[in-house]
């Protein structure tokens, strides 16, 4: 499986990460990354950046050696409508954005509930990924939230950490062998990311791997083995 593309980690403007901007790009590189994003936690999370932060990408470049640099966002969804903790007039802006379900930023409803909170935030033309829809803290409709994925152009993602054993987010293997299947089903993309808080773990898939090859999940559908794929579903364009 071809795997060179990591759309999903924090640097130390994210609060709780360990390593600067420049040594998660380095390590990334080192590992044989060939587009990599830096996707801070938007403002709801406890000591992360605050809007003004994002305001600013235009001035970094895209380009480490031959490696593509994208910036964006790990967006907070804050109610079960799906709103987001930062405008579409910044959004837009963005290379890259993910939303996902966080316990400091949101409360877990009823299954509908936190069904409707993703695809709600699916609604949103300038929202690209669904981050580790995996925590059975906040269940969801798995049927719902893949045909949802399809219909909005969303891809779901893989989260290595999630599945990492010292992930403290509830049962996410038993999330993704329901996903995957429906994935599969539906033919609906998934993304494997590293959600690296930490410079070694940039890059590093060995978990997300495992859980796809156990399902037996095509490549065709996995957009860290289709690069041309990967630019009709995020906001940047090459």
């Amino acid at each position: 499986m071809i795997d060179n593309i990591d759309l999903h980690t924090h640097t130390i403007a994210s609060g709780h990460a360990y390593n600067t901007r420049n040594e998660m790009i380095a390590a990334a590189y080192q590992k044989g990354i060939k587009v990599f994003a830096i996707t801070e936690h938007a403002p709801a999370m406890p000591g992360s950046c605050q809007r003004i932060y994002f305001t600013n990408f235009r001035v970094l470049p895209r380009k480490y050696k031959d490696m593509t640099v994208l910036y964006g966002a790990e967006l907070n969804i804050l109610d079960y409508q799906g709103h987001v903790d930062l405008p579409d007039s910044l959004l837009q802006e963005m290379d890259v954005t993910l939303a996902s379900i966080h316990p400091p930023c949101f409360v877990s409803g009823t299954v509908e509930e936190n069904t409707d909170a993703y695809i709600g935030a699916m609604k949103n033309p300038y929202i690209n990924i669904i981050a580790h829809p995996d925590d059975n803290r906040f269940p969801v409709d798995y049927e719902a939230l893949v045909k949802a994925a399809r219909e909005y152009h969303v891809v779901l993602e893989v989260n290595n950490a999630s599945l990492s054993p010292s992930s403290f987010r509830g049962n996410p293997r038993e999330c993704y062998q329901q996903m995957l299947k429906l994935c599969i089903k539906y033919q609906v993309p998934v993304v494997m990311d590293s959600d690296a808080h930490v410079d070694f773990m940039a890059g590093n898939h060995d978990y997300a791997r495992e859980m796809l090859e156990m399902a037996d999940f095509p490549e065709e559908l996995i957009l860290n083995s289709q690069d041309g794929m990967l630019y009709e579903y995020i906001n940047y364009k090459p």
